[in-house]
């Protein structure tokens, strides 16, 4: 075989007069053409021969499978001959290795041509040409398949990291982030980041994000949605650097959180999330979940934490590991679908369902109530932000005498819920009356639509009308449509739910209806 395999093949003046051939071949390394399957072919009608290329494991990877005598193949394969010459009194044999680059001398393919007609130079010349150029195709190919699986397992171990920060196993995140990037998680805070672009174009939005970011960052394509890159940014310039990307980049968003702990990687992303949808409204398609006023910053800060702590006090007699996976779960699960919030945690949904069943079973809830899962959504952004309130310290008054109907009662907090949903006033088609209606009726438009007489795709066209004035997305779910929940049962327009009332079971209680009974108290 011409030239030596580290370096590549050479390509002589052919012999004879005959050099089509040389310029076909070489029309094969043209990025529009370099598939050993058709370079295949085209050794086959050049030299009016039967072709096969097989692997060094004997399986075809072009052409067609030839009967060939195992022994000379095995030689072949392992390197102990380069070429070998079979000729019978039907055929005539060659074959060929194509070497591995580097030291080994065993082959990585074996190229066999049988034809009736012996092998002249001129045969010979192709025969010789043409394994050269699939030793560079099959190179070519075995390197991209490197950097393919290379790319694959760098991205599932930011992955694997992700869904250790957002089941706050910060300690975990921070090893497996040591091997590969060194230094990535040693703050203890962090700002997350949701771009959203065409899914197409996902893959390139994520190498520019590691780009731009330059290792300061960790990326991740988000294994729920197949528009969106997630982005953990401990460094202060990692905001900058995407909203220039997202300027260069036309029909991209993004939405970020407030820096936050890192063991709050899964409130933060909610509230990412939250802060695209806005931003899909904002001429520079960016928004920060900051920008705009939250009912918890209206309500009395250790009131609020007092009952939070009431609402989840069933879930303390839990080992802490577990509470924070049920806790951390449940958060997912509120703000996303359970099959988002299981893609983005890497387990099954039923074991999200099972989780939430489980905390909903603990704290008496039933999260078919779109109202509970609002207000449970409260208390457990509210422990998240600040920690588990601690019953038996001055921060409790006691936590069993605060109810959620007081914590609404504030003027602030009636001002804020009016101004929202006053909003919605000046539309005449009533858009107010359908939110409320569809609120209700636990964001079902077609429960909705008979409450108001109309058909359900009206609804459905009301709530589309709703989310710019409101600038909240509502059918997607989460902290926008949770934050309009609390809205209206500020104003009375929806009644509040008694979780989290203050009605503690007495200590050693148990509920025998429920599985979990043993951990209640």
């Amino acid at each position: 075989m011409p030239g030596r395999p580290d370096e590549g093949p050479a390509f002589p003046r052919p012999h004879g007069g005959d050099s089509a051939w040389a310029q076909e071949l070489l029309d094969h390394l043209r990025p529009a053409g370099r598939d050993p399957r058709r370079l295949v072919a085209w050794l086959a009608r050049t030299v009016e021969a039967a072709v096969g290329l097989q692997d060094a494991r004997g399986g075809l990877l072009a052409g067609e499978r030839l009967s060939l005598d195992a022994a000379v193949v095995a030689d072949v394969a392992t390197g102990r001959v380069s070429a070998a010459a079979l000729d019978d009194s039907v055929r005539h044999v060659r074959l060929v290795g194509i070497r591995h680059p580097g030291p080994d001398p065993a082959a990585a393919a074996v190229l066999a041509v049988a034809r009736p007609a012996p092998f002249d130079r001129h045969t010979a010349d192709i025969l010789g040409h043409t394994a050269g150029v699939l030793e560079l195709l099959l190179r070519e190919r075995e390197l991209a398949a490197s950097g393919r699986r290379l790319r694959r397992a760098t991205a599932d171990l930011r992955l694997a990291i992700l869904q250790l920060l957002m089941v706050e196993d910060t300690v975990s995140a921070r090893r497996v982030a040591a091997g590969l990037w060194p230094g990535l998680l040693e703050e203890d805070t962090a700002r997350v980041y949701v771009l959203e672009g065409a899914a197409a174009e996902r893959d390139r939005l994520a190498d520019a994000c590691v780009d731009v970011t330059d290792g300061r960052a960790l990326v991740v394509r988000c294994p729920a949605v197949d528009e969106h890159v997630i982005v953990v940014g401990p460094a202060t310039e990692v905001g900058e650097r995407l909203r220039s990307l997202v300027t260069d980049r036309p029909g991209t968003f993004l939405g970020g959180s407030p820096r936050q702990r890192l063991a709050l990687t899964a409130t933060a992303y909610g509230q990412a999330v939250t802060a695209l949808a806005v931003a899909r409204f904002r001429p520079d398609r960016a928004a920060v979940y900051a920008a705009r006023t939250r009912p918890a910053q209206l309500m009395d800060p250790v009131a609020l934490r007092a009952w939070a702590g009431a609402v989840l006090r069933p879930l303390d007699a839990l080992p802490h590991h577990v509470r924070a996976e049920l806790l951390a779960t449940t958060r997912l699960g509120l703000e996303f679908t359970a099959v988002s919030a299981a893609k983005v945690l890497g387990v099954s949904r039923n074991t999200v369902r099972a989780r939430m069943d489980r905390v909903a079973a603990l704290l008496g809830a039933d999260f078919s109530r779109l109202a509970v899962r609002a207000v449970t959504h409260a208390a457990l952004n509210t422990e998240a932000a600040h920690g588990p309130c601690d019953s038996r310290g001055a921060a409790s008054d006691p936590p069993s005498r605060v109810r959620l109907t007081e914590l609404l009662r504030t003027s602030a907090l009636g001002a804020w819920a009016e101004g929202l949903l006053g909003r919605l006033d000046e539309d005449g088609r009533d858009l107010r009356r359908t939110l409320r209606a569809w609120t209700g009726a636990d964001a079902h438009a077609e429960r909705a639509a008979q409450v108001l007489g109309v058909h359900a795709q009206t609804v459905r066209e009301h709530l589309r009308a709703v989310e710019p004035v409101l600038e909240r997305r509502l059918t997607a779910g989460g902290t926008d449509l949770y934050e309009v929940v609390l809205a209206h049962l500020v104003t009375g327009e929806l009644p509040v739910p008694d979780l989290g009332a203050g009605a503690v079971p007495a200590a050693g209680a148990a509920n025998p209806d429920q599985p979990d009974a043993p951990v209640h108290r």
